[in-house]
């Protein structure tokens, strides 16, 4: 779709169905007309204030009563003349509404557009703009806490800052070749320490940003071992159901259970697989076949082992399997004996049942130590969001790098300039002032039409 701000836009910002209202808006030059003509009240509309009346249509028709809030330019969410008709939650109601204001000149909005032309009035930044796009997709109440904190443009502030350091090193190499009797060299050890500087904010940010990737996006961990060790009876202790059928015969699990919980305010999607063992039936090793596809596709495991027998072969099958990857191994049944704990000198394990409460709270801090490196950074902070910020900043540590390692091997400083313009272009992408049509595109993508 091509968007164009001298269109005047409107759609539904309320979800389909009934509800007790129903929200309309409109942003764009011909929103005071629209206003006026489609909008009946016994006091003219006043900026930022609500006014209740009677929405018509384009013949004069009501349509419905209710209130209509007007905000001029540039003070609105767009920075467009804006328009917010709250109506009765009737679907047909917002749709007449809708209708009339197509009938009269408007345009439909496309999904996010309302956000996007906030963004190219400087209403916003870029990653302001994806952190509402990253609120509107929450699905969990830390995810939501961490896109909240993107909104207030802290991240453009400290990036334009690193942008700043980095322009005035390029201003200095540029007047040293260019006044090469009138300016010295910038001093290497000073530039080192700078680069290095500015190097280890953007680490910092980087950190930070894989952190609040990982509140959003979760992680995947595999619940498995052989049969009959407690792996089902682990996932439901985990989840407080009686999600998985738990029995005393071996394969009952024949197929992977999903369910996701919140583990230090992360979510985690536990997969409980089937028993691994060398001699199953047909149906018993299709289940297996999926156990270990999706050991390959989790992040994590969670190697259950009978603690209260001796290692068997299947015990001992799982553990090899799964000792190259990140994991968690929990010796259960500890109510039964610990026979088989003594037999796991060498790995980290958790030992006890899943009936016990201080054990689910041992395992849960193991696959928090083990899964993500334990304790998160404090996300109530600005931090990147977007794959495409991750990368931006990946290009500029790049670049610095590589202006580093041409110091650092003595080479003049000039040759430095074209790596320094580099990472300031790619902090660029950060803010939106180096931006993309396809990359703004892809945001405003996740948005809902209404926004």
């Amino acid at each position: 779709m091509q968007f164009s701000s001298e269109q005047t836009i409107c759609a539904i910002a309320t979800p389909a169905g009934a509800g007790a209202i129903a929200i309309v808006r409109v942003s764009g030059p011909q929103t005071r007309s629209l206003a006026t003509r489609l909008f009946r009240s016994a006091h003219a509309l006043a900026p930022k204030m609500a006014t209740y009346g009677t929405v018509v249509d384009e013949n004069g028709a009501t349509i419905d009563r209710g209130i209509a809030i007007f905000s001029a330019a540039p003070q609105s969410y767009t920075g467009e003349d804006t328009l917010e008709l709250q109506i009765h939650g009737s679907p047909i109601v917002a749709r007449e509404a809708v209708r009339a204001l197509l009938a009269c000149g408007a345009r439909y909005a496309g999904a996010g557009e309302f956000s996007r032309r906030a963004l190219l009035n400087g209403k916003m930044d870029l990653h302001e703009a994806s952190a509402v796009a990253d609120l509107l997709a929450a699905e969990s109440r830390s995810a939501a806490r961490a896109a909240a904190a993107n909104l207030g443009g802290g991240i453009a502030r400290e990036v334009q800052t690193l942008r700043a350091r980095l322009s005035t090193i390029l201003e200095e190499l540029a007047a040293a070749i260019d006044f090469p009797d009138e300016v010295r060299d910038p001093d290497r050890a000073e530039l080192e320490t700078s680069l290095e500087s500015i190097a280890a904010e953007l680490r910092r940010l980087q950190r930070e940003g894989e952190a609040g990737r990982l509140i959003r996006e979760g992680v995947g961990v595999a619940i498995v071992g052989p049969p009959n060790a407690g792996k089902s009876s682990l996932l439901n202790a985990l989840l407080g159901e009686d999600r998985a059928i738990v029995s005393e015969i071996a394969g009952t699990t024949r197929d992977t259970i999903e369910e996701t919980i919140d583990v230090e305010g992360v979510p985690v999607r536990f997969i409980d697989t089937a028993g691994i063992r060398a001699h199953a039936g047909r149906l018993e090793t299709a289940g297996i076949d999926r156990t270990r596809r999706a050991l390959s596709e989790a992040g994590t495991a969670i190697v259950v082992i009978d603690g209260s027998q001796p290692l068997d072969d299947e015990a001992r099958e799982v553990l090899d399997l799964t000792q190259a990857r990140p994991r968690v191994v929990f010796a259960n049944k500890s109510d039964l004996g610990d026979a088989g704990v003594r037999e796991l000198n060498g790995h980290a394990i958790v030992h006890g049942s899943v009936f016990d409460g201080a054990t689910l709270m041992a395992l849960r801090g193991a696959l928090a130590r083990t899964a993500w490196g334990g304790e998160l950074p404090d996300l109530e902070r600005p931090h990147l969001a977007a794959l495409f910020e991750l990368d931006a900043v990946a290009r500029a540590l790049e670049a610095l790098g590589c202006a580093r390692e041409t110091l650092q091997r003595g080479e003049p400083a000039d040759l430095i300039a074209g790596e320094l313009q580099r990472a300031y272009a790619a902090l660029g992408h950060l803010t939106g002032e180096a931006a993309g049509e396809e990359l703004l595109t892809k945001i405003f993508a996740r948005f809902c039409i209404g926004k």
